[in-house]
């Protein structure tokens, strides 16, 4: 009798033990960061996901850091990462690359360590000058370089951005040496990152330093330059994927790589708008794309 009942609570035991193996098997693993851009992009990647048949545990309001090392430790089966985050952040590659040799690169990189990059989307979060809509028409500025003319021809300007900005090495200095003008010491105004959409939005400064997907950027009426000389680092937005995960899934790449082609900068500021400025809900702005837009 004790024999039977030990041997009951062992098996009882082992088959504890095996039920997170079996649902892990099953249940894809879905990672997103702390803002919104991500929190958006998590909950719609879910969404998409249960509607083709999936499992899903989304585990969104990571740290980048973190939430690479648990992706990398097969915690995470995928989320969508940044190209120049992954260039620079991961790989520690210092080389100014166009947009096409980022990607070309961290997919290469990355592949060495079971991680496959997807296609990218045309939503580019990368920094970008902007300003109001209505001041840059009058003036004629589409690009930075027209902006840099207009200085250079004797326009003033004030320019709103963060200290890290304004101090670090590959800043507002190099930026204004690769394009030949200067705003002028006196008329740089830093302040948080948050302060410089609503500086811009009250016309206490002519340009500010954005996010280039930032909801703000539209709500406000405000128009990004043109990088026409490629100065930022490109940071397009993918789905990366275990090699692991996708080879047991392999409808996984035709079902992201659909989502990817829908983003671009415009669509993705206008989600986050939504969410930042009119208050909806993640879930409600992530349905409501994924049915404009036929996929689900």
């Amino acid at each position: 009798m004790l024999k039977r009942h030990f041997l009951a609570l062992t098996a009882a035991a082992l088959a504890m033990t095996a039920l997170p193996l079996a649902a892990g098997a099953q249940t894809l693993v879905v990672g997103g960061k702390n803002f919104t851009e991500q929190q958006i992009m998590a909950e719609m990647t879910t969404q998409l996901l249960k509607a083709k048949g999936f499992t899903v545990d989304k585990r969104a309001g990571l740290g980048t850091a973190p939430l690479r090392q648990a992706q990398e430790a097969g915690q995470v089966d995928l989320y969508w990462e940044y190209t120049g985050t992954s260039l620079i952040t991961f790989n520690k590659v210092t080389d100014k690359l166009d947009a096409a040799a980022t990607y070309a690169k961290v997919k290469e990189l990355d592949a060495a360590k079971g991680l496959v990059w997807l296609n990218p989307s045309k939503a580019n979060n990368t920094y970008a000058l902007a300003m109001r809509k209505p001041d840059a028409e009058a003036k004629g500025v589409k690009t930075l370089s027209d902006l840099a003319a207009k200085l250079k021809g004797g326009m003033t300007a004030k320019f709103g951005c963060n200290a890290e900005f304004y101090a670090r090495p590959d800043g507002l200095g190099p930026l204004q040496t690769a394009y030949g003008f200067e705003f002028g010491r006196e008329n740089v105004v830093r302040m948080d990152t948050g302060l410089v959409y609503q500086a811009l939005r009250d016309s206490q400064v002519e340009v500010g330093l954005v996010f280039a997907t930032d909801g703000r950027v539209p709500a406000f009426n405000f128009v990004i330059l043109t990088d026409d000389k490629g100065y930022f680092p490109t940071y397009a937005m993918t789905p990366v994927v275990r090699k692991e995960t996708l080879d047991k899934n392999p409808k996984l790449a035709e079902i992201l790589n659909a989502l990817s082609a829908k983003l671009d900068d415009a669509t993705m500021a206008r989600l986050n708008a939504s969410v930042d400025v009119d208050k909806k809900s993640v879930e409600e702005v992530a349905s409501g794309f994924l049915k404009d837009q036929s996929l689900i």
